[in-house]
């Protein structure tokens, strides 16, 4: 069994990667798993910049085959802000409530197609022979009038999904392993990786 490295150590992040990817013949250990938490500055320019730069680092490191992800919150109506700085929006040791609560105030004039948004999540796989494949998922919706649902993390509880009239924070895990961009990007990136593995 091949063993893959998805380098983080969030543990949200985690338990989707392992249920979308537990169908795959291989063992995947998150950077906790293996005790290591390296500096990686990522100073790219888009998602893909950054998860290669992840990917890249983590794979120098361990000699192994390396996922990162870079995901994030683009708000239309605050010009597709946080976008890559998403996680680092208003400092990184902020939570989320926090940081939920100030984009809802910072919209509260905004209409309703004015709160147009998308979570999007581009992963990079890193290979020892320094090949490398990445693969993108989108989600469409729209910034909720309030914080809701405690599934999920990070902005789940104001991305509002109309299709489902809920947000993503509302919906069973199952459900939004299948619609999130994150789910959309790992199986896409499985699909990929079957000719690699």
């Amino acid at each position: 069994m091949r063993r893959v490295i998805f380098a983080t150590s969030n543990e949200g992040k985690m338990k989707e990667i392992r249920e979308i990817m537990k169908d795959m013949d291989i063992e995947l250990l998150s950077l906790k798993d293996l005790d290591i938490n390296p500096d990686i500055v990522e100073n790219g320019s888009s998602f893909e910049e950054n998860a290669i730069i992840k990917a890249k680092q983590v794979m120098e490191i361990t000699g192994e085959i390396v996922m990162a992800d870079d995901s994030g919150i683009e708000i239309d109506y605050l010009g597709k802000a946080p976008g890559i700085y998403s996680a680092r929006f208003l400092g990184e040791d902020t939570p989320y409530d926090i940081k939920n609560q100030y984009i809802l105030d910072k919209l509260a004039q905004a209409e309703d197609e004015e709160r147009s948004a998308r979570f999007v999540c581009v992963i990079a796989c890193a290979f020892p022979d320094g090949k490398i494949i990445t693969s993108e998922g989108i989600i469409e919706g729209y910034i909720a009038k309030k914080i809701s649902g405690s599934n999920g993390f990070g902005y789940d509880p104001i991305f509002y999904v109309p299709e489902y009239s809920c947000t993503t924070a509302e919906m069973p895990p199952e459900l939004k392993n299948e619609i999130s961009h994150r789910g959309k990007a790992l199986r896409s990136m499985k699909s990929k990786l079957k000719n690699y593995l």
